[in-house]
């Protein structure tokens, strides 16, 4: 596998509330390589987003190893116009969370091969906000049980 997409989204209920990530992983030609979603607790929605890309950037390191993912190709795609426009360096960083976020992504980026973020529409992340709504659905119903 020479190039990997990975479709992100983070999502709160409430700003902050209850939040969750997806993360879809496709090979070159765009079949589903690994999907993931976790909640994350209480969280703004900007710092969802960014749990969503070093929770990718985690996973794919872990998926294809160190040496492995420096030869490859890897396109992030999100809907989140200030983490795309941050981590191309276009927006500052203001708040103290997001930019103890940033470092961790940059951090983690470092290791990564070529890299490219690329900004997409909503309609075109369907899949990484099913996720997230999906364990934020499940979430709130076992919390209604008690």
């Amino acid at each position: 596998m020479g190039k990997i997409i990975i479709n992100i989204d983070g999502g709160s209920r409430g700003n902050p509330g209850p939040a969750a990530l997806g993360v879809l992983i496709y090979d070159q030609k765009r079949n589903v390589f690994k999907k993931y979603s976790q909640y994350l607790g209480e969280t703004t929605n900007n710092e969802a987003e960014y749990q969503a890309l070093i929770f990718a950037f985690k996973k794919i390191k872990a998926l294809f190893g160190k040496e492995k993912i420096k030869r490859m190709e890897v396109e992030i795609k999100s809907d989140s116009e200030l983490l795309i426009k941050q981590m191309r360096g276009e927006y500052k960083i203001l708040e103290p969370k997001i930019q103890q976020l940033f470092l961790k992504a940059w951090n983690l980026k470092i290791d990564l091969g070529e890299i490219n973020f690329i900004l997409i529409p909503r309609e075109e992340n369907k899949e990484a906000d099913k996720l997230v709504n999906e364990i934020l659905d499940s979430q709130a119903k076992s919390q209604k049980l008690f």
